[in-house]
């Protein structure tokens, strides 16, 4: 009996063994491909919040982390665009927490301007047919954002129109708009304030992300 649990025993080591080794091997192998995939589809979405011809540098190496209450809980990525090595916008990260469902992780591109390149919502649990046109794919009322124009926090007209702004609401579902829309104000003007902060900032990779 104890020489055919031990026997067992040995056999179900070698196997854990060969297994382990062939997971790290197949994970080697992959992983370039995979960081590969993950870096393209992260450019393309940068590409969509701030267009390619506003900026020559390498948007997704000039990455840094920060922390502010504007942009919702815990660190997020700031992806600065340069025109010849010139500060002129940045993609940010950031979550409304106050969506219908939970929180919804966006990121925002605009100028140091006020004025909104693109949004898009990269993260969220809305309820599908309602609060999930916020998705591009969806619909396409995520581009209402384009090219808007923030008057300061006090502007009113940058809000849902069920609030006195321009945004238009879903049927039957206002919450998820509202708060996609003040958190890009809230991010907009986050983004304005970066200028004179660059200094300060962490690079992505020298801090705790």
């Amino acid at each position: 009996m104890l020489d055919a649990i031990r026997k067992n025993g040995v056999t179900l080591a070698v196997f854990a063994a060969v297994t382990t080794g062939v997971t790290a091997i197949i994970n080697n192998v992959t992983k370039p491909t995979i960081d590969h995939q993950t870096e393209l589809q992260q450019k393309i979405l940068l590409d969509q919040v701030v267009p390619t011809d506003l900026y020559n540098n390498h948007i997704q190496q000039e990455c840094y982390i920060v922390t502010d209450p504007a942009l919702g809980a815990g660190p997020q990525h700031v992806y600065l665009a340069r025109k010849d090595d010139k500060p002129v916008a940045a993609a940010v990260e950031t979550t409304a927490p106050d969506g219908y469902s939970g929180a919804i992780k966006m990121i925002v591109g605009a100028d140091f301007n006020g004025k909104v390149l693109g949004v898009r919502v990269v993260e969220h649990h809305e309820t599908p047919g309602l609060g999930d046109k916020i998705e591009l794919r969806i619909s396409n009322w995520i581009n209402s954002f384009n090219g808007v124009q923030l008057k300061g926090k006090d502007d009113t007209q940058f809000a849902v129109k069920k609030d006195g702004g321009t945004f238009d609401q879903f049927t039957g579902a206002t919450i998820t708009p509202r708060a996609v829309v003040n958190a890009s104000k809230r991010t907009t003007l986050y983004i304005e304030t970066l200028p004179g902060k660059l200094a300060s900032l962490s690079p992505c990779g020298e801090s705790n992300e």
